[in-house]
């Protein structure tokens, strides 16, 4: 992602006008009631070392609102604030899975995922999600990866790149599975504020053991609340695990930054207001680009139930995702990823990311479109 990032903005030196489709980054600024309990943090000299666990009101905060969107209240001592949420698919990794052992894992999926797992020296198992089941991970294909050298079983709901939501039922199901063979499970709930579609209250399998035996909840600011340059992220496990991973982080980082830390409790505390509005926005976003890719020749497009992502198939073009993605940078100035960079299922789809504005969005799937219907030859937009 970021290798293209580079190239596009390349390009963009070169006087291209180049629509972002590519990046996972929201286009809203940050809230203004995070950023400016950030700068009296600075004001107040909240700038040295901290306690590596976090700081005891933020974590005091985090408790307070697992209770409030997940149904259970974790003790201070489970609660590690970390910089950024991506750190913790590696702390979990190091801290509960020896070189090869197994780790299943959704296809497509987060390639930091992947890129932890090879460099632990762990074996993925990948469980294919499927179009026809709306790109959600099912129970039964899980257990049948099942084996002795199973340690950990990683989801992330709502997912990243196919924005699908699992059930309660599929949740379950999967949380039934680790504990009937004693495996972790790594609940990647970076994007649980953003979903669309359902009128139940956010569902955790977290909820299930309030992560005290085997559940690990992974969450982040980044997203939902706009602040991806902010690294801040925390995580939810079994105590003695949490402890673990608290020692890779003195080693690594010693401690998060103490007035970041002062502006997630903002995030978390106060007004929602801004984050309501962008969701707002996205959900109309979502809609544009979904009718927008169904009436492109040779491309369908399922309804995504959260966070910011379409996964279109891309098969009838008759061309494959990457030279796809190539040829609509190249040719349309768009860009966006092709599905395969999440795995080997993701062949034939593309990933397309509406954090940005409806003018933009429209501009990107016309440019697609003049290219699909042969109006464009090498266009220098």
């Amino acid at each position: 992602m970021f290798k293209l990032l580079a190239r596009v903005h390349d390009l963009e030196r070169q006087g291209r006008n180049i629509v972002h489709f590519e990046i996972g980054d929201p286009d809203f600024p940050t809230p203004k009631s995070i950023v400016n309990s950030a700068y009296k943090a600075l004001k107040d000299n909240q700038t040295h070392y901290v306690d590596s666990m976090g700081t005891y009101d933020f974590r005091q905060a985090i408790c307070d609102t697992t209770e409030i969107s997940r149904g259970f209240r974790p003790d201070m001592e489970q609660v590690l604030i970390t910089p950024g949420a991506n750190i913790i698919v590696y702390y979990t990794v190091r801290c509960l899975v020896d070189p090869g052992d197994d780790v299943i894992l959704p296809n497509p999926c987060f390639p930091t995922y992947n890129s932890v797992l090879e460099f632990c020296q762990v074996n993925p198992v990948y469980v294919p999600i499927r179009e026809e089941n709306e790109f959600r991970m099912d129970p039964d294909d899980i257990k049948a990866k099942i084996t002795d050298r199973t340690r950990l079983i990683i989801i992330n709901s709502p997912h990243n790149p196919c924005g699908s939501v699992l059930t309660k039922k599929q949740l379950d199901g999967i949380y039934d599975i680790a504990e009937e063979n004693d495996i972790y499970v790594f609940s990647d709930e970076v994007y649980s504020r953003m979903i669309y579609d359902y009128s139940n209250d956010f569902y955790s399998l977290a909820s299930r053991d309030k992560c005290r035996k085997r559940t690990i909840l992974a969450n982040g600011f980044s997203k939902a609340f706009a602040m991806t340059g902010w690294r801040l992220g925390c995580v939810i496990a079994p105590a003695e695990v949490t402890n673990k991973m608290a020692l890779l982080l003195q080693t690594t980082s010693s401690c998060v930054t103490p007035f970041i830390q002062k502006a997630g409790i903002e995030a978390i505390k106060g007004s929602h207001k801004a984050v309501s509005k962008m969701m707002e926005i996205y959900r109309k976003r979502r809609a544009i680009v979904v009718d927008g890719l169904n009436s492109l020749p040779g491309i369908k497009c399922l309804n995504p139930g959260g966070a910011f992502y379409a996964f279109p198939n891309i098969k009838g073009t008759g061309t494959d995702d990457i030279t796809f993605a190539d040829n609509i940078l190249n040719k349309a100035s768009v860009a966006l990823l092709p599905g395969s960079c999440f795995g080997e299922s993701g062949a034939g789809y593309i990933r397309i990311c509406y954090a940005t504005n409806e003018r933009n969005i429209e501009t990107g799937i016309e440019r697609m479109r003049s290219y699909l219907e042969g109006k464009t030859g090498d266009q220098s937009y």
